[in-house]
């Protein structure tokens, strides 16, 4: 058994906030059917390089960014814009646990997809929404956009060097308002499935990028709701925490991440310099905090005597948190990352196999399992419109001749 194994899902989102829920769902044993555009499909299917390429005739195959957030799912290609594609997918709605949409504001309204159509034809559905803004609010007719929302929602103000050093406001390297977004879908998703197992009914939801950005500021929100002034971007610095930053060594950097005063004296006994553990400006948190610019260049200076391995090698066997700068290809070459099987191979239909990467969900009863891949443009539609509606192969091939599916 998997966790979601009795629970069909409709995706009718693209690109990555939406998939990475939908994923997330598959990888729980949901049967999730991705709905896309014929002849085109989910638009990250074109976001490279790299990109996979047919084995038979070396042609451009999908982007590496499609194949990061749609491994376990179904395709099925409907043109949606039709009379004959929307009851299609209105008599899949009737049978589905879950729709997930990241339409603009109203966008499925004129094809009867809305929350307030499907839901009359089936009570029990969970219809999630996914957009930039939300679906009330002055700026809900807006697109939104990863890199939008990280510097609308604050994330960029607190991300990036000071600006003493020269610094600017910068986006994370990964987009995270998206995959947060995802994530919080999910959860959201699962309450509500819980909650119809009491109610027997379904509900709405209005997930916003934007939402999800100003909730994960946590503490750095935190710190200006209760003091009244706005966080500024610290390097690599923490606000509240010092030492807990990037050090130079000899060939890179080491993170040194300091979290109580016994392990500050352990780390400056390795440095040779166990005076500065009882010295008054660094004797606790909030004096390592107050005089910062004083004590960062003095473990600097120690720092830079040793190699990466060198210092991670002392400080580890002294109990101080440490580790490495690495690029994603020492993290997948990291022995204990290695361990934990955090990069898998699943089944592909065109290709045998592609690489992906591991869910961090480790449920002991009910495990992640990676037997189906990110799917081909319209895979399994006769498979799905079969098994789910009944159709036969005279009733396909008609639809597929007017370019319903």
């Amino acid at each position: 058994m998997r966790a979601l194994d009795d629970i069909v899902v409709l995706d009718l989102s693209r690109v990555l906030a939406g998939p990475w829920c939908t994923q997330n769902l598959a990888d729980l044993g949901a049967s999730v059917i991705k709905v896309e555009k014929p002849g085109a499909g989910d638009d990250t299917r074109g976001w490279g390089p790299p990109f996979l390429k047919d084995p038979e005739t070396g042609a451009q195959a999908d982007a590496a960014y499609y194949l990061a957030a749609n491994r376990g799912k179904r395709s099925i290609t409907v043109d949606m814009a039709t009379p004959d594609g929307q009851k299609i997918l209105r008599d899949l709605a009737a049978k589905a646990d879950v729709v997930v949409e990241n339409y603009k504001l109203g966008g499925l309204k004129k094809y009867g997809l809305d929350y307030a159509s499907l839901s009359k034809i089936n009570p029990r559905l969970i219809y999630c929404s996914i957009t930039g803004f939300g679906q009330t609010g002055p700026y809900a007719p807006r697109a939104g956009y990863d890199f939008l929302i990280q510097g609308m929602g604050g994330l960029m103000s607190v991300t990036g060097e000071k600006d003493e050093f020269g610094g600017t406001p910068q986006k994370a390297g990964v987009a995270l308002a998206d995959i947060m977004t995802g994530l919080y879908s999910t959860i959201a998703i699962l309450g509500a499935l819980h909650q119809r197992d009491r109610s027997g009914a379904g509900q709405y939801i209005d997930m916003a990028l934007l939402d999800v950005q100003v909730a994960t500021l946590a503490n750095q929100a935190l710190y200006y709701l209760v003091s009244g002034n706005a966080p500024v971007r610290m390097g690599n610095g923490h606000a509240a925490v010092v030492p807990y930053q990037g050090f130079p060594v000899a060939d890179g950097f080491v993170i040194i991440a300091v979290g109580n005063d016994g392990q500050f004296a352990k780390l400056v006994t390795e440095l040779g310099h166990p005076d500065w553990a009882t010295d008054p400006r660094f004797t606790s948190n909030g004096a390592r905090v107050t005089n910062r610019a004083a004590l960062i260049p003095l473990l600097e200076a120690e720092t830079k005597r040793y190699t990466m391995a060198e210092l991670i090698a002392a400080l580890e066997k002294r109990g101080v948190p440490c580790g490495p700068i690495n690029t994603v290809d020492r993290v997948f070459a990291d022995p204990h990352v290695q361990a934990r099987g955090l990069q898998k191979t699943v089944p592909h239909t065109q290709q045998g196999t592609v690489p992906s990467v591991a869910s961090p969900l480790r449920l002991s009863a009910s495990p992640v399992s990676y037997d189906h891949g990110p799917p081909l443009l319209g895979e399994h539609t006769d498979e799905v419109l079969r098994e789910q509606l009944g159709l036969d192969a005279a009733q396909l091939a008609g639809l597929r001749d007017k370019g319903v599916i």
